[in-house]
């Protein structure tokens, strides 16, 4: 799934450099603690490449779309929980053995899936991993952001959205690794346990948070590590600014003793909350419904649906999208605080709406020009491997290879020639063997086309498009769009309707695609992404360089576009 960060600005960057080459205790700390964010996005990027192992040794689950799906989506379903449940143990038993926690839970699903016998063991592996991500993705953000030099917390913050991205491009990497190696998918998803191994034997020497300690009255061991954080002059400072900050939390909370669900009631009965959840809900789904985690759990069984039917030539061009992912993230840092949040969401939702609907336009193209079923070439094997559909149609001789595939059957193509018409085939792991063994090319998920590279490119158009806009400032929206009194709360009810809508997203995509076929699928998200545009352009305001009165007045007025203003005032000035 797709992570935010706090963005530094390039004072805090240089100041960063500063601060931890004087001391790298700083730096070790929050690349310890940020190995949660690696974790979280090698685990959205493994299963990509994985899955496609996966359907060769599980015939089972090549068969049935519900099961790749519910294996992809139980560690979204997974993550839900652990967000929840890692609120409460947060500030029950503290940043750090949570983390720990989380780790382990990595571990043990990591090994349960690489040993795995049978599909259900890969599902019970796929939620305690998702347990694991959904604990470390707000805990790792958390415990960095209150353990370092506030000059200096934005941009450590920052390195966990970096390592979220740098996570799901060594996934990709990794799964490439693996190809040829025995075991393939087994190696892709056992080697996620190492990183939670290092974190969590890193995390043992580790402090716990000060701020935590000083609220559970442990104010000596708060200060012990806060001396090796700041410099001796600065400690004082620093205690008396955590005492103030603790005790005032303290003083709201017993003004606000309420429980969760009383809560996120006065959160909507409150006006500027609850515009402040318009926006901040709007962008989180509008996020999860452009599409963007079909393409980051399923991007090589996309290239696929484009034509490239080798499992190592869908991973590799995978590496584009995950690349310029990690590129993108760095172009929002540079951009987000000179051109505004609404500015980069809206120019965002414009391009992922152009990619999608020329990506829909691409699959249809290559639907209608694939290649034909040559009645000699499917008879070619024996009458029993030729698929059944295909015998008994009354129109056979119009077959192509998508006709093919919509029977749920596959298409062997020439080896020498792809595009020249071939054999409609029973899907089937013997009678593939046999395909390949006479070097002809074994299409199941896509059918041959010359559209194909043009698909992929276009995929990386679109990821252009999607991370520096929708990828990482609907995260900083609402980080800021919320009351300090309800912040938490807020930011929780807009995660986890993103959460839920990655959930929706991502259990549902190869249904969708069975139904409505590629270009149909493209077409249905660019549709939701122009809900999206509008919804953005007239609920979400511009939080650029505000202050939180500022926001909050804002909110407090009703946002309405300029472009609505302007109009109302001269139907007043004419009236």
């Amino acid at each position: 799934m797709e992570g935010g960060h706090t963005k530094p600005d390039k004072t805090e960057l240089t100041e960063c450099w500063r601060t931890t080459w004087k001391a790298p205790y700083i730096m070790r700390l929050a690349l310890s603690a940020g190995i949660g964010g690696l974790l979280f996005g090698y685990d959205t990027g493994v299963i990509s490449g994985a899955l496609l192992y996966i359907r060769e040794d599980f015939e089972e689950v090549d068969k049935k779309t519900w099961l790749q799906e519910t294996i992809v989506s139980m560690a979204v379903a997974g993550a839900i929980i652990g967000a929840a449940v890692g609120g409460w143990m947060n500030d029950r038993f503290g940043r750090k053995i949570s983390i720990l926690l989380a780790d382990a839970l990595f571990f043990i699903g990591a090994v349960v899936m690489a040993t795995s016998v049978a599909p259900w063991m890969l599902i019970i592996g796929r939620i305690l991993v998702g347990l694991g991500v959904g604990m470390a993705s707000m805990t790792a953000p958390l415990y960095i952001s209150e353990a370092s030099p506030a000059r200096i917390r934005g941009a450590l913050v920052s390195t966990n959205g970096f390592l979220i991205t740098g996570g799901q491009f060594l996934s990709y990497l990794i799964n490439l690794a693996f190809t040829h190696a025995p075991g393939t998918w087994r190696w892709m998803l056992g080697v996620a346990g190492l990183p939670a191994l290092v974190q969590f034997f890193l995390m043992l020497f580790l402090p716990e948070s000060p701020r935590w300690l000083y609220r559970k009255n442990k104010i000596d061991e708060a200060r012990s590590i806060l001396d090796k954080i700041y410099p001796a002059n600065e400690v004082e400072d620093e205690m008396n600014a955590l005492q103030e900050s603790v005790e005032a939390e303290i003083a709201d909370e017993s003004i606000v003793a309420e429980s969760m669900i009383a809560k996120v009631k006065g959160a909507w009965s409150n006006p500027v909350v609850r515009r402040g959840l318009y926006a901040g809900i709007t962008v989180q789904v509008a996020q999860q419904f452009v599409g963007i985690n079909t393409v980051l759990y399923y991007s090589p069984t996309i290239v696929q649906f484009a034509g490239f039917a080798s499992n190592k030539t869908a991973l590799a061009l995978s590496l584009i999208t995950a690349g310029l992912n990690v590129v993108g993230t760095v172009v929002s840092m540079a951009f987000v605080d000179r051109y505004g949040r609404r500015r980069l969401m809206i120019v965002s939702m414009f391009g992922i709406i152009a990619c999608l609907v020329v990506l829909s336009v691409l699959f249809w193209q290559a639907s209608l020009h694939a290649p034909a079923v040559s009645k000699l070439g499917s008879s070619h094997f024996g009458g029993n491997t030729t698929c059944p559909a295909y015998l008994s149609a009354p129109n056979a001789a119009s077959w192509n290879c998508m006709s093919c595939l919509h029977a749920k059957c596959a298409f062997c193509a020439d080896g020498t020639n792809k595009y020249q018409p071939g054999a409609c085939m029973i899907s089937d792991k013997g009678i593939r063997g046999m395909c390949r063994g006479e070097g002809r090319i074994w299409f199941e998920n896509g059918c041959p086309s010359k559209f194909g590279i043009f698909a992929v490119l276009l995929l990386g158009l679109y990821i252009i498009s999607y991370a520096p806009g929708m990828g990482t400032v609907p995260w900083i929206v609402n980080s800021e769009i919320y009351p300090l009194r309800y912040r938490g709360t807020g930011g929780g009810i807009a995660a986890v309707a993103n959460w839920s809508s990655n959930l929706v997203v991502s259990q549902t995509f190869l249904t969708l695609t069975e139904a409505l076929g590629s270009a149909g699928t493209f077409l249905l998200f660019a549709g939701f992404s122009f809900l999206g545009l509008v919804a953005i352009y007239f609920l979400v305001p511009e939080t650029k360089g505000l202050h939180i009165e500022e926001v909050e007045k804002l909110l407090q007025e009703g946002y309405k576009p300029k472009a609505f203003k302007k109009r109302k005032s001269k139907v007043e000035g004419s009236s």
